[in-house]
């Protein structure tokens, strides 16, 4: 089946690997030249206003030493790379919330809640990107449950998400969704915790120990 076709991509069609363990190429290949592509990651990183306070060659250069492309003895990397049929299609960035700066600061996160905002167990999925020529096909449904598993193995004791409230009917844009949609959390089995905004959910998973 070729790319742009709009049914569903099946699970056993679709694998998943930290990104570094794949190519920068790849990673190249699902950001684009879209707005993800701009941002490469990096809006809760930077001190300030991203577009003011950095430069698309930085960002970029943030990214490729944060996902440790290309290296797979990397300690730490900061997403998931996911593929379907060999072909590069989509990435999700996960790693502990302290990786996240602007979090710290951001009301999204906190409203209503009174927690250690420094707490090395409680991890983050911040963005998806999924690759022009494959969004509609439930991809980031298949990345959000690899984060799971994925924060984990790695010692997470919880999982937030961010996401968006999408209604019928009504278009949301590619860029307000690369936070996910509350279905698709859903649906990897996070519960919402806190509803900060009109359209901003915040939502979580906890790991037993």
């Amino acid at each position: 089946m070729m790319a742009g076709v709009q049914d569903p991509v099946p699970a056993d069609r679709f694998a998943v690997v930290p990104a570094n363990e794949a190519s920068w190429d790849d990673l190249v290949a699902i950001f684009g030249t879209a707005d993800a592509g701009r941002c490469q990651c990096q809006r809760f990183k930077v001190a300030g206003w991203i577009w003011r306070d950095s430069t698309q060659e930085g960002r970029t250069a943030r990214l490729r030493v944060q996902t440790g492309c290309g290296d797979p003895a990397a300690p730490t990397t900061s997403g998931l790379v996911g593929y379907v049929d060999g072909e590069p299609v989509g990435w999700v960035a996960v790693e502990p919330r302290t990786a996240y700066p602007k979090l710290r600061t951001s009301r999204v996160p906190w409203s209503g809640r009174d927690e250690d905002r420094d707490d090395p167990g409680v991890w983050a999925v911040t963005c998806f990107v999924v690759r022009k020529g494959w969004r509609g096909r439930g991809l980031t449904y298949l990345l959000a449950r690899a984060t799971v598993d994925f924060a984990r193995d790695r010692g997470a004791r919880a999982l937030e998400a961010y996401p968006m409230i999408t209604e019928p009917g009504k278009q949301v844009t590619w860029g307000e969704l690369h936070v996910g949609a509350r279905q698709v959390f859903e649906d990897a089995g996070f519960a919402q915790v806190s509803h900060p905004t009109l359209r901003r959910v915040v939502m979580r998973i906890d790991f037993p120990h």
